[in-house]
């Protein structure tokens, strides 16, 4: 039978990074978290956690920690109908989601306002590229993700969320720059690019879609959405923006969109483990029902809404 004190120790472990602030979360001492874990190693017979800064779960620990966060869903359905079995002081249950920086920039903030004003409960964002949301689900990190991977999640459940739509812009000192006799395949070749990280290929692909050719400029690398439009703004490259963010710049002539002023849907699903619990149902009405109102609708090739479908 599963020891749930030592499942909880490494469950805080691996959610607060460290044996200390683990101990402080649980109100135990620190060597009594590192023996409850290592005494649940010893039965596992495997590692559950690489020791570092920080400490992260090992395959086998995401699994026991997923393990651990969805009882604490189906606990928190218990306690909210027989609130007399709650311990003292349980503080508000949290959900752990995985998001894309671009979603939590635009319209994900609405989304976790309406859930946590209907529910109490707290949400634990983990910032991840859109294409890679869904390995954070599958390897039991998180329970829910919004994702740019419309392959179901084993165990899970897939919603189609609507399109995040982006253009490329520029500011108008950096096109009078760069692109003094207008934008064409051999200015993009050498102009600097903005990108998120390594694995961002919003810019080569709007030049391949737009203009028919494959560029590989000098790029500045700009990890956060705000910090990429702020240096778009600046002049420091071109960028691909979400619709929304770049409207009120390019409507203030602050930016320009590039020609042929092609704009890339970036399609997003919620995928959810299908775990019967009210708060995660809760959480899924809001991100659907949010993004509904913010995300482009996108259909099937014979015209049809975009269907949900299991893992």
């Amino acid at each position: 039978m599963l020891d749930y004190a030592s499942l909880a120790a490494l469950a805080a472990v691996a959610r607060e990074g460290s044996f200390e602030r683990a101990a402080a979360a649980l109100g135990v001492t620190p060597s009594a978290v590192s023996q409850r874990v290592k005494g649940l190693e010893e039965r596992v017979g495997a590692i559950l956690l690489t020791r570092g800064v920080p400490c992260r779960p090992t395959e086998i620990g995401a699994k026991l920690c997923a393990h651990v966060e969805q009882v604490r869903l189906l606990e928190s359905d218990v306690v909210n109908d027989l609130p007399g079995l709650a311990g003292p002081a349980p503080g508000p249950p949290t959900i752990r989601v995985a998001v894309n920086a671009d979603s939590v920039s635009t319209w994900f903030p609405a989304a976790a306002a309406l859930f946590a004003t209907d529910t109490g409960a707290m949400l634990d964002l983990v910032l991840e590229d859109e294409a890679h949301t869904a390995d954070r689900l599958r390897s039991g990190e998180v329970i829910a993700a919004v994702t740019a991977d419309p392959a179901p999640v084993p165990g899970c459940k897939t919603y189609p969320l609507g399109a995040l739509d982006y253009a490329a812009v520029a500011s108008p000192a950096f096109l009078a720059r760069f692109f003094p006799d207008g934008v064409d395949p051999a200015g993009l070749a050498a102009a600097p690019i903005l990108r998120f990280d390594r694995r961002d290929q919003l810019q080569a692909r709007w030049a391949w879609e737009a203009w028919n050719v494959r560029i590989r400029p000098p790029a500045h690398w700009t990890p956060s959405t705000p910090g990429m439009l702020d240096m778009t703004l600046a002049g420091l490259g071109w960028a691909m923006t979400p619709v929304v963010l770049a409207a009120p710049h390019l409507a203030a002539g602050r930016l320009v969109e590039l020609p042929p002023r092609l704009r890339i849907g970036v399609t997003l699903y919620w995928q959810r483990t299908r775990l019967t619990a009210r708060l995660l149902d809760r959480l899924t009405h809001a991100v659907r029902s949010t993004a509904t109102g913010v995300l482009t609708e996108i259909a099937t090739a014979d015209g049809a809404a975009a269907s949900d479908r299991d893992g």
